[in-house]
């Protein structure tokens, strides 16, 4: 705690005193009061069921009637031209575009009873990265900055990785330092040429030149945070040693070498951006990043969703079973969660334009590892997907049953500007229907 905020604690407890004092209250009365409301704040660290998180975000509002949820007894106007197929699971379907999929759906949860009411891309992105609704006041850190904050590294790679990049702005760190922002790959690892971006030395920079500049560069930080103190500085401070130490670290920077994964493994993923980035977030969890978002394709189908929808479902099917299989037969996919999320999802009715629209009162997310529940549907859309049916989840339910599996307690207060002290995630709870 810094000098300012303890005089400034120290101010306000001495006014309690003496206000409680002018009501007939003892200070020891007080004291006891105090103390008791200190413990029913008090938070329990929960026990880690999870190391790592690969979060799959498809951006723009992906349809659940096209993918996770098929409406297959509801007229067509609902249900929309595409089938639905079984799955490993009795009963359940999911779309035609979604075989491979379909295969290994007893690793995986689906949840068709999300829901918020968040149905602009901007503020449901914020809502389903941050677990928070939008405030003009505040913008909050998303999963993965929060990941990195608790944690920080783990065998020299960044705590949180984006690849490519962020997929919206509500990705980043929010409220908290720029230090805990993600470390955007930068480059498409589908690439023939895919290269991280100041991954390595420069050719004129041996080692011996590099330690030097290390050490200069320690003296000159050391100088000038005696003189200044602000976010700029301090996280400017941490990126350079984190990239610095990522640099220096040869195990690191293999992790990042699409080149060493063999041939067949790459096919098995699908030679596209999906398959590709799947597989670069196996390698990083697989190699000690602790939170790893990728984004892959454009869902906002207003129009032409049957078409769209073939065009791009196939290559994420191809990927995202084989990622759950790939981490399963390594023994990490109980380790390590997979999140595959979307803002919200598209409306019950084909729209005129033979699309769908923004509709965020009901749509579905998949949830693997990490102690969720292997082969499970929870909650229900009903026969239209026009609302829950039953077992509502919103995104504060999602993100603290998230962090509780990781080991974080979400009612946890972190300082925003000003001394505020902001809760991880305010008013969720742990959804013990979702864990094993």
């Amino acid at each position: 705690m810094s000098r300012s905020r303890s005089h400034s604690a120290d101010r306000r407890r001495f006014l309690k005193v003496g206000a409680v004092a002018g009501l007939g209250i003892s200070l020891a009365d007080f004291l006891a009061l105090e103390s008791a409301q200190a413990a029913s704040n008090a938070y329990v660290t929960p026990q880690a069921n999870a190391k790592s998180v690969i979060h799959i975000f498809l951006g723009g509002g992906v349809s659940s009637q096209e993918s996770w949820d098929p409406k297959p007894l509801s007229p067509i106007e609902y249900r929309g031209e595409l089938s639905a197929i079984d799955t490993k699971l009795t009963g359940i379907k999911f779309s035609e575009l979604l075989p491979k999929t379909a295969q290994v759906a007893d690793k995986l949860t689906v949840i068709r009873s999300l829901t918020h009411g968040e149905a602009a891309h901007e503020r449901g992105q914020h809502n389903m990265m941050t677990g928070y609704r939008p405030s003009p006041a505040l913008q909050y850190p998303s999963f993965g900055s929060v990941v990195s904050h608790e944690f920080g590294p783990r065998k020299d790679l960044p705590p949180y990785i984006s690849i490519p990049n962020e997929p919206n702005p509500y990705a980043g760190s929010g409220y908290l330092s720029s230090a805990y922002a993600p470390f955007s790959v930068g480059d498409d690892p589908a690439r023939a040429t895919f290269k991280v971006r100041d991954l390595n030395l420069p050719k004129n920079v041996d080692q011996q030149r590099y330690q030097r500049r290390l050490a200069a560069l320690e003296a000159a930080n050391e100088h000038f945070n005696r003189r200044a103190a602000s976010d700029a500085v301090s996280s400017m401070n941490a990126f350079y040693e984190r990239a610095f130490r990522l640099i220096n670290s040869p195990a690191a920077r293999e992790a990042f070498d699409m080149n060493k994964e063999p041939k067949p493994m790459k096919d098995r993923y699908g030679r596209n951006a999906a398959g590709q980035r799947m597989l670069l977030a196996r390698r990083l969890v697989e190699a000690g990043a602790r939170f790893v978002t990728l984004s892959y394709g454009g869902w906002d189908h207003h129009q032409r969703i049957t078409q769209s929808m073939r065009r791009q479902m196939p290559a994420f099917d191809q990927g995202y079973a084989a990622l759950l299989t790939d981490l399963d037969e390594r023994g990490l996919l109980d380790d390590t969660i997979v999140l595959v999320s979307s803002e919200f999802g598209r409306t019950p009715k084909i729209n005129g334009d033979a699309g769908r629209d923004h509709w965020a009162k009901v749509f579905s997310v998949a949830v693997a590892g990490g102690g969720f529940k292997r082969g499970e549907v929870v909650g229900s859309s009903g026969a239209t997907a026009t609302e829950p049916e039953d077992t509502p989840i919103t995104p504060e339910d999602l993100a603290t049953t998230l962090y509780h599996q990781l080991g974080i307690a979400a009612h946890k207060e972190l300082m925003a500007p000003g001394d505020r002290p902001i809760e991880i995630v305010k008013g969720g709870r742990v959804r013990e229907e979702l864990l094993s």
